[in-house]
């Protein structure tokens, strides 16, 4: 499976809290994105080979306009925890594995 890269709007913590079922994964902050226009972001996560996750609609009109890689995680609950977050995450653990191996599917709706 693709490795998961954790926009600015979400929590950094989410790394160690889902490194038992997502290993490897980074967010924005930890590789000095964490100022980078979405763009940019887009860009290093397909240069990367990673699937972005995040609460930010831009991304998914990214995905439209140019295509995939990479893939995104659009997680579409309002106003949540981390913890929140974390769940969503681990109980759609299975649909995530999908769609890192479906070639004809760039993203992936969460609520």
């Amino acid at each position: 499976m693709k490795l998961l890269l954790f926009d600015q709007n979400l929590s950094p913590r989410l790394i160690d809290r889902l490194a038992d079922i997502y290993p490897d994964s980074m967010h924005v902050f930890s590789l000095g994105l964490g100022d980078a226009m979405d763009i940019d972001i887009w860009q290093y996560a397909r240069d990367n080979d990673y699937m972005i996750v995040t609460k930010d609609a831009d991304f998914s009109e990214l995905g439209v306009l140019r295509g995939f890689p990479p893939k995104i995680i659009w997680i579409r609950r309002g106003n949540c925890s981390t913890q929140d977050i974390e769940m969503i995450l681990r109980e759609n653990f299975s649909a995530i594995s999908d769609l890192s191996e479906d070639q004809e599917t760039g993203i992936l709706t969460l609520f």
